[in-house]
Formats: C-alpha cells, sequence, structure tokens
C-alpha cells in the first residue's frame, strides 16, 4: 500500500527532515541515560537504535560516518546493519554466516 502524494511530500520535506533529525538525536541521548534505569527490558538500547535510524535515514554526513566506521569494525557492523533492517527482510542466520 503506498502513502499518498500529499503524506509522502509532507514527510520528505525539509522541516520534517530537521524535525526528524532533531527527535533522533533527542533520542540518542535520552537511550544511555534511560539505560541506567533497571528495568525488564533494554528500553535505552531500543530507544538508541530508533534515534540511530532517524538520524542515518535524515544527515549525509551521519551515513558517512557510519560507513567509515562500518569499514573499520566489519563484524560490530553485520549486528548493527542487522537491527536497523526492516523486519521482513531479516534473516537471522546471515549474522553467523558473515555474509
Amino acid at each position: 500500500m503506498s502513502m499518498p502524494l500529499f503524506i509522502r511530500s509532507l514527510v520528505r520535506s525539509e522541516p520534517m527532515r530537521v524535525a526528524q533529525l532533531v527527535v533522533g538525536l533527542l533520542l540518542m541521548a535520552a537511550g544511555p541515560v534511560i539505560g541506567v534505569i533497571p528495568a525488564p527490558l533494554p528500553i535505552g538500547l531500543i530507544l538508541f537504535g530508533i534515534g540511530l535510524a532517524l538520524v542515518l535515514r535524515n544527515s549525509l554526513w551521519a551515513r558517512r560516518r557510519y560507513v567509515r566506521w562500518k569499514r573499520r569494525f566489519p563484524r560490530a557492523a553485520r549486528f548493527t546493519d542487522f537491527g536497523l533492517q526492516r523486519r521482513r527482510s531479516r534473516d537471522p542466520r546471515a549474522l553467523w554466516r558473515g555474509k
């Protein structure tokens, strides 16, 4: 199901991109702070991951830094890429095969 053109243009507009970038940065900053609170779920890690996805989606500078980091630490990058994928395209066996 595709989004209507109006909503698609609104989501990708410059003010909305900046807003998503700011929200992503706030979530990344709040993740470690909330992570120190004892909870049954890793809420801080989840918030950090959502914030990272928003920042990588809306910042060319952050994407370039992320690609450099992936080249430097390929093993850690596999786990990060797995977490940033859409749910339907995840294959958990690919983590251990090295692909």
